[in-house]
């Protein structure tokens, strides 16, 4: 599963470059420019990291992690910034920060420590009462082992790899061995009954899996 990262840099230039280097090391990258841009991908949209500069418009890094850590956000965080003073350093770890890289840096750099970060990141999904296990590809149900059938774990896998955005009916129809637009109700309605995934119909459009 690809994974997704959320970069708060309202420097333009380098923000491109930081994101066309994790692109093409097969990461999912958001862009945001401003502490606001930042907040509102973030509670839309579920991550696997953030990679936050401090000194940006509207809400600065410190503050927007300081109020996603009060939101039970614990995505991992790497600061980076040109504030190289011990005491803002500690902030930034006092806050819930993972890690603190400091401006200038090679880019290079920083992909290192992305991938040391993700690669220690436990591999599973939970929500509510239903956890997902990617590495042993199991699914449980208060604890205990859940078997889905081949249709409903292909609808499963499709809302898994997109949290958060609306995915096409055409393309969830893919996933029946008979596709017809009733058929495709009832095996939704069934996943969610099954599993108690906040799944929701976007009138006209499709579904999506709302994050845990």
């Amino acid at each position: 599963m690809m994974k997704k990262i959320l970069l708060l840099e309202d420097d333009v230039l380098l923000a491109e470059t930081i994101k066309e280097m994790l692109e093409d090391n097969a990461y999912h990258v958001d862009l945001a420019l401003t502490g606001d841009e930042a907040a509102d991908l973030s509670y839309e949209n579920s991550y696997d990291l953030y990679i936050f500069d401090i000194n940006v418009p509207e809400i600065d890094g410190f503050d927007l992690l300081e109020s996603l850590r009060n939101a039970s956000d614990k995505t991992p965080t790497i600061f980076m910034s040109a504030m190289v003073d011990i005491q803002s350093i500690a902030k930034g770890f006092e806050l819930g920060a993972d890690d603190y890289i400091k401006k200038p840096f090679f880019p290079e750099e920083l992909l290192i420590r992305v991938k040391a970060k993700l690669s220690v990141n436990q591999e599973l999904f939970v929500c509510g009462d239903f956890s997902y296990d990617e590495k042993t590809n199991e699914f449980k149900m208060a604890g205990e082992r859940l078997s889905l059938g081949e249709v409903q774990q292909a609808l499963f896998e499709e809302f898994y790899h997109n949290i958060g955005r609306t995915i096409d009916k055409d393309i969830l129809l893919e996933c029946l061995t008979q596709p017809s637009s009733s058929a495709l109700r009832v095996a939704i309605n069934k996943l969610k009954q099954t599993t108690g995934l906040p799944i929701e119909n976007v009138r006209g459009v499709g579904y999506v899996l709302e994050a845990c």
